[in-house]
């Protein structure tokens, strides 16, 4: 349920006031007179106080009175499943994750919205157990049905939701025998009782051409069509400018532009301009493309883009946030058209500090849509046909060269982390099988573009802090001592060793490491180790600053075409901007920002999740004909019950301990190693070894490998 702006700010109030408070609880005639609400808007609180209850953000004891969930021991947040049946709770407030038992979840399951109350503290892990289901977040599931004579059940896909699903014999709609469906649940699981549910869709065979990609699409809850209101309405929108809208705005039609994209891409949200001021300095422009113009606050249309949060990058398809007559149409910054922009000019010195900068709306025209290969092998290579091709932009190309290089090194001095993490690059042919998968190439072009966008998502941040504005940051965490401690352990064993754990550490310490092992046969491993040891980015209101990039001030500006974060802030910015900001605004805005902050991370987190299912299917469904096929790869992980190697093109696989019959091993977790009772042979991580791959499971996206 959406509060009014009005319940918003109150929620506000009301969560301030119990934060305060030494006497807690309070009685609801108590909240009201420490807020001063008169008698006639009783019941109007009452409503909101149980609205917030429901939610979670308020528990109400037996004798009436109201709390926030941790004065009273309480924790609210999300069940993060496991196909062994237990789970783990994951806070909201960015806390470490709490252990629950599979006799503790009392019916709640993978994603769904809880509250826990900690039952174990002892020791290095916590242990909890569910007080409250707050929110289910699996209305629908998605899986492969069986049927049985008298009724049939859903093996879902997603092996965090451990239990199958019944589905009773007139619920089954006619779905067949290892079809996947998406089934509806009915009923919740109890102690010792399998959820229910009826099967609303039958998505088609498993084996079937195109089912896997759409299975992930439903099991995701992904919106691939617009309703129909926020068609009509995108259709409405000129793709024309008004000539007063021009007039009103900063001319800079006149400025060598370009957007850097890659080739497929069709929503063009940024463009660079660059000139080498007199005085030595660089004057940058960062133009983003005008999405708060088209896009007016509450609209359907503004409406269907925060609940998607975020455009999704499948395998095969993009699902964007925004309807194509805007993503791709009037707010695309395509070459040699005007274009409506919000554009950020810094003058950046040699030592890469932004000595002075403007924020402004403009108009702009691209000159030309490069995209990163044809940057890089101009700078690189020298290409003369390309060099030929864009000579009125070779000189502008190359000053972009030399301001991003003295970005990044000014970055690296104050320790920034730098990850140089293998993506995969993976081509489908027509029907969608997987014909390549190798590493993703960057190129000088992708940092310039990177270096570009930091430094001004940096400089809003910074700007709007300063003034005061309520806000949503791009904060970063720092990690936790433990998870430190445990990374530190584990480098040990190839002979490195970070300075300043168990004080206060600095990025600097984890860059001066990545520097180390850079070209290093395990650069890849410890780099993969300590990222999955650090918190993970996230949206918020408050500013905690950004660990992993070492600065104090960061945001989310420069995508405002497919992230829903740039949007609001750009709101913000120009309310600000053009006089409109307001106390009533800001209160506003301080009461909202907090949850929106929390559901872009939410759905963030969702489309990271997604898009890596689809590249994992279709990893393993590449490696199909590779059966029998040898291959050089690096051990990236060591299990009790086996290790896992990555191939140089990415791909992952597992050598099951079933699988090495040479000699009995056993698991050395301290040294993250496997050691032969007899041979004394040890397969440790990063080590390199030959495979053969033995098999591969589409269901579950594992791929098995044996010792060649």
């Amino acid at each position: 349920m959406s509060l009014s702006r009005t319940d918003q700010i109150m929620e506000q109030k009301i969560i301030e006031v119990l934060s305060s408070k030494d006497v807690i609880p309070l009685y609801e005639a108590q909240l009201m007179d420490e807020l001063g609400i008169p008698e006639e808007e009783e019941d109007s609180f009452k409503n909101l106080l149980n609205q917030m209850v429901k939610e979670g953000k308020l528990v109400q004891t037996k004798k009436k009175k109201y709390a926030l969930p941790e004065d009273l021991g309480f924790m609210t947040g999300r069940i993060q499943g496991n196909a062994r049946g237990f789970g783990f709770f994951i806070p909201d407030k960015g806390e470490d994750d709490v252990f629950i038992p599979a006799e503790n979840l009392h019916g709640a399951m993978h994603n769904d919205r809880v509250m826990i109350k900690l039952v174990d503290s002892g020791g290095r892990s916590r242990e909890g157990e569910v007080v409250k289901i707050l929110e289910r977040a699996n209305k629908t599931v998605v899986g492969t049905f069986e049927k049985d004579k008298y009724f049939g059940f859903v093996v879902p896909d997603d092996i965090r939701i451990h239990q199958d699903i019944f589905v009773p014999k007139d619920e089954i709609n006619g779905a067949q025998n290892g079809y996947k469906v998406v089934v509806e649940l009915i009923r919740w699981p109890e102690k010792r009782r399998n959820p229910e549910g009826r099967i609303i869709e039958v998505l088609g065979h498993k084996d079937d051409v195109g089912t896997d990609i759409l299975s992930i699409i439903r099991q995701f809850n992904l919106p691939e069509e617009f309703p129909e209101e926020v068609v009509r309405a995108a259709r409405k929108i000129p793709q024309t400018i008004p000539e007063e809208e021009i007039k009103r705005r900063k001319d800079l039609r006149h400025l060598r532009i370009v957007t850097i994209d890659g080739a497929d891409a069709k929503d063009l949200d940024d463009a660079i301009s660059i000139e080498k001021l007199k005085n030595g300095n660089f004057l940058l422009g960062v133009h983003i493309a005008d999405v708060s113009y088209y896009v007016k606050e509450n609209s359907v249309i503004d409406q269907e883009a925060y609940k998607r949060g975020t455009s999704v990058y499948l395998v095969d398809r993009v699902i964007p946030m925004l309807p194509k007559e805007l993503s791709n149409g009037i707010c695309s910054l395509n070459p040699n058209e005007d274009r409506l922009a919000f554009s950020v000019l810094m003058e950046i010195d040699s030592k890469g500090t932004v000595v002075n900068h403007e924020i402004a709306e403009s108009v702009i025209r691209s000159n030309e849509r490069m995209i990163y290969e044809d940057v890089t092998k101009i700078l690189e290579e020298n290409d003369p046909e390309l060099t030929k091709r864009y000579s009125k932009h070779i000189e502008d190309f190359r000053n972009m060269k030399e301001l991003a290089d003295i970005l990044h090194s000014k970055r690296m001095r104050r320790g920034s982390i730098d990850f140089d993490l293998d993506e995969a690059k993976i081509t489908l042919d027509l029907k969608g099988k997987p014909i390549d998968v190798k590493p993703y190439e960057r190129g000088i072009s992708n940092r310039i573009i990177e270096e570009f966008m930091l430094v001004c998502n940096e400089t809003v941040a910074e700007y709007m802090t300063w003034n005061e504005v309520p806000f949503v940051y791009r904060i970063h965490e720092e990690p936790t001592v433990e998870k430190l401690l445990d990374f530190n352990e584990f480098i040990h064993n190839f002979g490195y060793h970070l300075k300043g754990i168990g004080g206060e550490i600095h990025p600097k310490s984890l860059q001066n490491l990545l520097d180390k092992i850079r070209g290093s046969r395990e650069e890849g491993i410890i780099s993969t180790v300590m990222l999955r040891s650090l918190q993970k980015a996230r949206y918020s209101s408050e500013n905690a600053g950004h660990f992993g990039l070492a600065a104090k001030f960061y945001s989310h500006f420069t995508s405002p075409i497919r992230r829903y974060p740039d949007l609001i802030i750009h709101r913000i910015i120009k309310d600000f901007i053009k006089g409109r900001m307001d106390k009533e605004r800001m209160e506003y805005l301080a009461g909202v920002l907090p949850e929106m902050a929390e559901h872009c991370s939410q759905r963030e987190r969702v489309a990271d999740e997604a898009e890596r299912e689809t590249d994992d299917l279709k990893k393993a469904e590449y490696m199909m004909d590779k059966i029998g096929m040898e291959f050089d790869g690096i051990i990236s992980g060591v299990t009790s019950y086996g290790i896992f190697v990555e191939l140089d093109n990415t791909v992952e696989g597992l050598v099951r301990m079933t699988a090495l019959d040479d000699d009995y091993y056993t698991y050395n977790e301290k040294h993250y190693c496997l050691i032969g009772e007899r041979t004394k042979k040890v397969y440790r991580l990063g080590d390199t070894i030959r495979i053969r791959v033995a098999g591969v499971d589409l269901a579950s996206r594992n791929i098995d490998f044996v010792l060649a």
